[in-house]
């Protein structure tokens, strides 16, 4: 870290520090989708297709740590107050296509005194911490929890996050507040995200929204009028050896006034790691559900779409170095009103990683990982995207990162 100072009294007790972090490595991704199909008396001359791989080997970037370029600094205010900012960019050295573009990672300004602090701007949601604090690798690389994969990508692999949430990592135009420091361990932040759309009043005043399939007005479509609010907070502990955190969100996906409708996208989750010292154990218990309410209930209600899964993990220390594994499993229930059965899609992960430190900042490392979809789950270690038709089904994703992280 480079820390800058700035000459003359007005300036004395004012700081800004540059940082950062430039993760590389050589990784591969492997999606296989497989005939589930046999013969049967209504097809006894159906001959079984086997298996579709579609691999990609690349030269990736943020497989240990995510690559950024940043500025931070404090001002001393006096009384026990400080202001400080916080521009955080992501980087994409592997081609060196993106830059300072944008500070897309975190973007805020903070009052802090003996009250906590309050901050405002984009900033991680208080969900989306227990998926990375309490995930042996971070929520990132091949090795990252399918928690955090299934929570970025809808059911089916297709495009879009689960349940239409723009909020699950991040969270723009929020006010946060985060409870001071000495609470005998307690710890813990609020946030309140404006949506940032129009309100009509009356509301039969709100113009309606473009359907997107003819471009053309009408009084079906969307109308984006609380879609991006985003409700949630964590409370945690730690003492010792001991973290376990709390947390909750609702976030606004969409909004049609016409319809009489409100999509939510609803997270709770549980974390925790405990240190022996010579073994670090980590677990986690997660459920999102996506939810329509209706200002009128209709004939037939859309179901909700249930997201449930769980991680166990843990780290070992090896000299300089760190042996991380995690297992990780989600079911998504679709609640889908069928005549027949429909089996809900689950997917489980297996992931194993060696970090070798070199020095404080700079380390060498190697994960591999394996998901596992059954059930019309098409959740991947990353990479490309299943062969998915109505003969080939997901199956299976494997991948490696073989990098090199230094941080400044």
């Amino acid at each position: 870290m480079l820390a800058l100072g700035s000459a003359g009294t007005a300036w004395a007790q004012s700081s800004v520090t540059l940082f950062g972090v430039v993760d590389a490595s050589v990784s591969h991704y492997a999606s296989k989708s497989e005939d589930r199909n046999a013969a049967t008396p209504a097809s006894p001359f159906y001959v079984n297709q086997g298996s579709r791989t579609v691999s990609r080997t690349a030269l990736s970037n943020s497989a240990y740590n995510n690559s950024r370029l940043g500025f931070r600094g404090t001002e001393d205010l006096g009384g026990g107050l400080a202001a400080g900012f916080w521009l955080e960019s992501p980087i994409t050295n592997d081609d060196g296509a993106t830059g300072l573009a944008n500070f897309g990672r975190r973007s805020t300004v903070s009052l802090m005194g003996g009250f906590g602090e309050i901050r405002l701007g984009r900033d991680f949601a208080p969900t989306f911490w227990n998926d990375t604090v309490y995930d042996p690798f971070g929520a990132v690389g091949v090795g990252a929890n399918l928690i955090s994969s299934a929570s970025l990508f809808n059911p089916t692999g297709g495009a879009g996050t689960f349940g239409g949430n723009a909020n699950y990592l991040r969270v723009s135009n929020s006010i946060g507040y985060f409870l001071p420091a000495g609470l005998s361990g307690f710890y813990g932040q609020f946030m309140y995200a404006l949506h940032e759309n129009d309100s009509y009043d009356p509301g039969t005043a709100t113009p309606p929204g473009v359907n997107p399939l003819t471009g053309q007005l009408n009084s079906g479509a969307v109308a984006r009028t609380r879609a991006g609010r985003y409700v949630g907070g964590r409370l945690g502990y730690a003492s010792g050896p001991l973290d376990i955190a709390l947390a909750y969100g609702s976030s606004t996906a969409a909004d049609d006034y016409f319809a009489g409708t409100t999509d939510d996208v609803r997270t709770a989750n549980l974390g925790a790691s405990y240190d022996f010292g010579f073994v670090k154990l980590f677990g986690e218990l997660s459920r999102v559900s996506r939810t329509r309410d209706y200002a009128v209930s209709p004939l037939i209600a859309l179901p909700d779409t249930d997201l449930k899964g769980y991680l166990i993990g843990a780290t070992v220390p090896v000299g300089p170095g760190l042996i991380r594994a995690a297992y990780s499993r989600v079911k998504y229930d679709l609640n889908a009103a069928t005549l027949a059965a429909v089996p809900d899609p689950t997917a489980s992960k297996v992931s194993l990683g060696y970090v070798h430190n070199l020095s404080k900042r700079t380390a060498l490392y190697a994960t591999v990982a394996r998901v596992s979809n059954r059930n019309g789950a098409a959740l991947t270690v990353g990479g490309p995207a299943f062969i998915s038709t109505s003969v080939f089904a997901p199956r299976t994703s494997s991948g490696y990162d073989f990098g090199i992280r230094h941080a400044f």
